[in-house]
């Protein structure tokens, strides 16, 4: 991983990932072992989840009623292993992110945190539609005194305006990912900045059931992203990438 100057105020991140273990225990009121064991089966106990119950005609009701906990952990074991790798975009969105800041698919907050400890920051808005991903994060705030800095959220309207837009691990979810950027293109100030990544692969060993991988979708949701925005260059070595609005006609 190429090496970078880090933001000070994301030194709780490199630490413990802004302290995730201990919230995931308290939170989910487990002891440290049974937390270690549930870290430990999260990928397969979600994707066995996607095998028996998902369909993109119920995609809102699996991730917002059937996941439970399990989404959780899952998300907790990739922010836990993948240290460096969301490090780097936390490093990316702290290089961005100032006055109004929407965190799409927010999951379990590690992004709304890091933004909301920018001192360029107004305001985080938290947006994502599993009650328990938002009860786990409003605790988190909490714990770390961050509270008032962030909004929560199930839904969000294109009459709103942000700074800066960050959607990590979210288009892959969605059945009409192209329909999500042009609401992310109204929603994004003149000079705003949108960050975003994506994984349209159900995997080698369909680990990941609930992905999107339909060509004609991910066609279309690339030729979206060239119509409207354009690229923008950042050193670091990541899949995510950075856009602003296209002017061009």
């Amino acid at each position: 991983m190429l090496s970078f100057p880090r933001a000070s105020f994301l030194e709780g991140y490199w630490q413990d990932s802004f302290n995730l273990k201990q919230h995931l225990q308290d939170f989910c009121n487990l002891d440290s072992q049974i937390v270690e064991s549930q870290l430990e089966g999260s990928q397969e106990n979600l994707a066995e989840l996607g095998r028996q119950y998902f369909n993109w005609e119920k995609a809102t009701e699996f991730y917002r009623d059937r996941v439970g906990e399990a989404y959780l952990f899952e998300l907790g074991t990739w922010h836990l292993t993948s240290q460096d790798y969301i490090g780097t975009t936390l490093q990316l969105t702290a290089d961005l992110a100032q006055g109004r800041v929407l965190d799409f698919g927010g999951g379990i907050g590690t992004h709304t945190i890091a933004a909301a400890l920018s001192p360029k920051v107004e305001q985080v808005v938290y947006c994502d539609i599993n009650p328990i991903n938002c009860a786990l994060v409003k605790y988190r705030l909490a714990a770390m005194g961050l509270t008032e800095k962030v909004q929560f959220c199930s839904e969000i309207t294109s009459e709103e305006e942000f700074d800066l837009i960050m959607s990590f691990d979210v288009m892959e979810h969605l059945p009409d990912p192209s329909y999500q950027l042009l609401e992310f293109h109204k929603m994004l100030s003149d000079k705003g900045k949108l960050i975003l990544n994506w994984y349209f692969f159900k995997g080698f060993n369909q680990e990941f059931p609930f992905h999107l991988d339909h060509p004609q979708a991910i066609s279309q949701f690339y030729q979206t992203l060239q119509r409207n925005f354009l690229e923008i260059f950042h050193p670091y070595l990541i899949t995510t990438r950075c856009y602003e609005k296209c002017n061009l006609k």
